[in-house]
């Protein structure tokens, strides 16, 4: 799977998502819309890490889809 299938796929991938930052709001993921940037600036906002964390934690959440 690729990013350009998650932006297609979202909606069902965001059930993925929630189970895996449940922090994130629902309205967090409308705006997201599969976006990798701007879930890894979601991830980082909502557990206040480093910018590097987050992508760190959205390449490993993505290697196991």
């Amino acid at each position: 799977m690729n990013w350009d299938q998650i932006e297609g796929r979202w909606k069902q991938m965001r059930g993925h998502v929630k189970r895996e930052w449940g922090r994130l709001t629902d309205d967090d993921l409308d705006e997201i819309e599969g976006q990798q940037e701007k879930l890894v600036g979601l991830v980082q906002e909502a557990y206040g890490v480093e910018r590097e964390e987050a992508d760190r934690q959205v390449r490993n959440w993505f290697d196991r889809l």
